[in-house]
């Protein structure tokens, strides 16, 4: 099973916004859309990043 996630493109007057529906703070900003179709999956990796740090500071030192 393959997921998929949707990245929403947005042209605003100083810039093109790209957000992923499904996660939360996967956002980013680029000039042009080239850039911005770019960015989604860097975005992505970034929170999931993000996220697995915090969990691995969190259990730190915990019994698992």
């Amino acid at each position: 099973m393959k997921d998929q996630l949707t990245s929403v493109f947005q042209k605003v007057p100083e810039a093109y916004i790209t957000f992923v529906e499904e996660l939360p703070g996967a956002n980013a900003q680029s000039d042009t859309i080239e850039e911005a179709r770019s960015n989604p999956l860097e975005a992505v990796q970034l929170v999931l990043e993000a996220n697995r740090a915090l969990v691995e500071e969190t259990l730190r030192g915990k019994p698992r």
